[in-house]
């Protein structure tokens, strides 16, 4: 099966196209900057905000899957228009279309979210995902989306960068106890998006890990794995603070974790294998 990446070279985008490879799948992956390291792999630079390069890519390649991995942020362009442009011609081209969705999409008022929970966003980045999936639907109703949330691996996590920056020292802010999700192994979740793609599923799934844990706990399961002070991560409540966002989100992937063969194991879990 030849399979497309989106997003190829960034955290997630790696292990997909490391697992899709080692599979024995024929494998290309795009980038926005700068090509990942993966020799095997055909490399193809990528704007999703440009509709006709979109579309070039997909044909080229002729993939059987499309996985999008990407992260735009806030952008709306690429965040919210941009998998919309990708789902059309993945449907245009009778493509697979896995993507990678976000807990970002609902507010925390109800704490526990399943499938049948529909969005309700109260940041840009969530009305962007939100707007995506929207549009998907829409345009390939026949695709996958994967919600998912903190994705943590290695330091090529943000989540874990961040907490080592906080630990020594080179970086402000502080980890909050009131803010709750639930982290996924990078691991995990790639070869759930796979597994996901190989079983023709369609419509929402969840994909988050088992433990529901706060932004701190998070944080010391992080240091203690890597050999950090805990002491030295400065903690906090984000109602006292003035950023935006949900406080307590909560994935519950049961549903779709009774359909894989992956375990989406949670943080404890993982963190204390990992160490």
């Amino acid at each position: 099966m030849t399979i497309l990446i989106i997003g190829g070279s960034g955290f997630l985008g790696t292990e997909l196209v490391r697992q899709a490879a080692a599979a024995g799948h024929v494998t290309a992956a795009t980038f926005a900057t700068r090509p990942g390291s993966a020799q095997e792999v055909t490399w193809h630079a990528l704007d999703l905000r440009d509709p006709k390069r979109v579309e070039a890519v997909v044909a080229e390649v002729g993939p059987r899957l499309v996985v999008n991995a990407t992260s735009g942020q806030s952008d709306w362009a690429v965040t919210a228009e941009g998998p919309v442009r990708l789902a059309m011609a993945a449907a245009k081209y009778g493509c697979r279309l896995v993507h990678v969705s976000s807990d970002a999409v609902f507010s925390g008022a109800r704490v526990h979210y399943d499938e049948s929970c529909l969005p309700d966003p109260v940041t840009p980045y969530g009305a962007a995902k939100a707007a995506a999936e929207t549009g998907i639907h829409l345009a390939h109703p026949d695709a996958v989306i994967a919600r998912t949330s903190l994705i943590i691996g290695d330091r090529r996590s943000a989540h874990v960068r961040a907490v080592h920056d906080l630990a020594a020292g080179t970086r402000n802010g502080v980890l909050f106890t009131d803010d709750v999700r639930c982290p996924v192994h990078v691991a995990d979740l790639a070869a759930a998006l796979l597994e996901l793609a190989s079983a023709e599923a369609n419509g929402v799934h969840h994909l988050a890990g088992a433990d529901a844990v706060s932004r701190y706990e998070l944080g010391i399961l992080i240091a203690k794995r890597d050999g950090l002070d805990t002491s030295r991560l400065p903690a906090g409540l984000r109602a006292n603070s003035a950023l935006p966002g949900a406080l307590d989100v909560r994935l519950d992937s049961r549903a779709t974790q009774r359909k894989l063969h992956t375990t989406l194991r949670g943080a404890r879990q993982f963190l204390a294998l990992d160490a």
